[in-house]
């Protein structure tokens, strides 16, 4: 399976391990980079622990990956001297001016994907020079955008707006939903809540099991200052257990590898079912 996307990334299949903060360390984004996607390394306060983790991922896979890291940290510097020491080629940006970073890796061979969450945002991404920006939907866990988009009005807007390849977020779990993304003009798509309850999930066991457990009418969006929070009730599940709508379709604890073959393999009775209908 290869598009633009895949060919930029260096990954087999255009799936992306969303960078989830404590949750996403070295076990999973290995685990997903060897099975074809492109695993990425969450945000993780203490530098020395990041730069820790980005070592046993390399480590564990010799396939591409990427690091997240928010635009709004005091020590952005620092952490691109990692990147550059470790050559890590794919830097995943969020919350803030990706020019940031644009203009201090312009000379470099790093790629940079931008998580945004409406086509204006998505205009000036490109214009500040990322190579993709991941649509991010509000269906999403964790933070999310107030005005609470889906990606059913979200992705093709972003995607008509800008002529970098786009990536979908929020709400994917299956090839039904990846393929709804590619549908929507997306070339690849990116999915945490899934690998947030894998085996390799660094989540609580509490965490995990409460994803199993929820309903799709169990999230809810908490104001977090500019931007919002989506989690699982904490009136029924108390623990703050942030993860997206998609929890509902979440039924076992699967391997992150698993995860990928059962997505892939079900792409083609997926478009065959689809030829039957039109």
């Amino acid at each position: 399976m290869k598009n633009n996307l895949t060919e930029m990334l260096n990954i087999n299949y255009p799936i992306i391990q969303g960078g989830m903060m404590n949750i996403s360390f070295a076990p999973l984004v290995s685990a997903v980079s060897n099975a074809g996607g492109l695993g990425t390394l969450g945000y993780i306060n203490n530098i020395s622990k990041w730069h820790d983790e980005i070592k046993k991922t390399k480590h564990a896979t010799n396939k591409s990956f990427a690091v997240n890291i928010p635009l709004y940290i005091s020590d952005i510097d620092e952490r691109l001297q990692i990147i550059f020491d470790e050559n890590i080629n794919i830097l995943i940006t969020a919350a803030g001016n990706p020019s940031i970073v644009t203009g201090k890796l312009k000379n470099s061979e790093i790629k940079i994907l931008h998580v945004v969450s409406n086509s204006v945002q998505a205009v000036k991404a490109e214009s500040a020079g990322v190579n993709a920006v991941i649509a991010e939907g509000g269906e999403s866990g964790g933070m999310v955008a107030g005005d609470i988009i889906s990606n059913m009005v979200l992705v093709p807007k972003v995607v008509d707006s800008v002529k970098i390849p786009v990536i979908a977020a929020g709400g994917i779990f299956d090839a039904r939903g990846f393929i709804a993304c590619l549908a929507l003009g997306a070339q690849g798509v990116q999915m945490g809540t899934v690998f947030e309850a894998s085996v390799e999930s660094s989540a609580l066991k509490e965490w995990k099991d409460g994803i199993i457990k929820s309903s799709e009418t169990d999230t809810i969006v908490f104001p977090a200052g500019k931007n919002h929070v989506r989690m699982l009730k904490p009136e029924k599940y108390p623990g703050k257990i942030i993860t997206g709508q998609v929890s509902a379709m979440i039924t076992k604890i699967e391997k992150a590898e698993d995860i990928m073959k059962r997505i892939i393999d079900d792409i083609d009775p997926v478009f065959k079912r689809i030829e039957k209908q039109i």
